[in-house]
């Protein structure tokens, strides 16, 4: 294989017409020029330069060799230029799995960002509420729920970027939806909407803090997402138990209370693929991931939550 350094350096001496003045524009010495040259034919096996006057021009095989490394050398300050723009961030593609709740709440601002930032970079979305199994299948940044520290496996790493409480949802003429505050006992007797068709960590975490509390609830319909689940809160089939980013935007006639003595917490995470974790694009994201989370009236419209006397978080499952 031809060493492309040595190429450079060849067509430096054919276009400068001798090994003193490419040495001179190469910034190299005379010698080391020589020696380069003396390689590569060496590595050809062929004779690339012969002697005229006080210079050297290209013989039959070094012109033919030059006209080839032009097209060489051209192609790979492309290729330069391309590593520079993916290095950069103004190129490539970025992909994020997020799951439901997320969504609407944090994705507009995250792609909007992006978007104006890095302009050449595509963005690929995908609603995913569990990590694959198959490293290769997951996505370069993932938002997911977890227990606080939990390691996402080899070649990635997890930030994580809040504590999501639990309200409860009610129709506004309940009689306990201008309370600023609901014991989860005092919902054991209410008709339950369920919201989590998953049944992953979110819904765990919350029938183990009705466990806590005494009680297992009573579901008596099987929504299978917060829209859902919200609607049929608002046609007054009963009440849904949901995490404060579900309840951002509320249909009208609803009230979001929050959850005390315990209050169920869900933690969230971002999961970022080690080998885009340090380019621009993925730093990027992160970083308003993190201003988005940290940001009371960009994260959720929520009510706030005073300080619950016990607090349960899939950490504790």
């Amino acid at each position: 294989m031809l060493d492309v350094h040595r190429l450079r350096i060849f067509r430096s001496v054919v276009a400068s017409g001798s090994v003193q003045a490419a040495a001179t524009n190469l910034g190299y010495t005379p010698s080391a020029v020589s020696q380069h040259v003396a390689a590569l034919q060496r590595e050809t096996g062929l004779v690339l330069l012969e002697r005229a006057g006080r210079g050297v021009r290209p013989t039959a095989a070094g012109l033919t060799l030059a006209a080839q490394a032009d097209g060489v050398l051209a192609r790979l300050g492309e290729v330069e230029a391309v590593v520079s723009d993916l290095r950069a961030g103004r190129t490539g593609s970025l992909s994020v799995a997020y799951f439901a709740s997320v969504g609407s709440a944090w994705l507009p601002h995250v792609v909007r960002r992006l978007t104006t930032e890095f302009p050449g970079v595509r963005i690929d979305l995908a609603l995913s509420e569990t990590i694959p199994d198959d490293p290769d299948s997951r996505a370069d940044v993932q938002l997911v729920v977890a227990p606080r520290g939990f390691d996402p496996g080899p070649g990635f790493r997890a930030y994580h970027l809040l504590d999501d409480p639990y309200v409860v949802v009610l129709p506004q003429d309940h009689d306990r939806a201008g309370s600023s505050e609901i014991e989860l006992a005092e919902l054991a007797d209410e008709r339950w909407v369920d919201n989590d068709f998953a049944r992953g960590w979110c819904r765990r975490n919350l029938l183990e803090a009705c466990t806590a509390a005494g009680f297992s609830p009573t579901f008596h319909v099987e929504a299978h997402d917060y829209p859902t689940a919200l609607a049929f809160v608002a046609a007054g089939i009963g009440v849904t138990v949901l995490p404060a980013l579900g309840a951002a935007h509320l249909p009208d006639g609803l009230a979001a209370v929050a959850v005390v003595r315990p209050t169920p917490v869900r933690s969230i995470h971002a999961v970022l693929r080690d080998a885009v974790a340090l380019t621009p694009p993925a730093r990027t994201v992160l970083d308003e991931l993190r201003r988005t989370a940290s940001t009371p009236d960009e994260r959720t419209a929520a009510p706030a939550h005073p300080a619950p006397s016990r607090v349960y978080s899939a950490a504790a499952l």
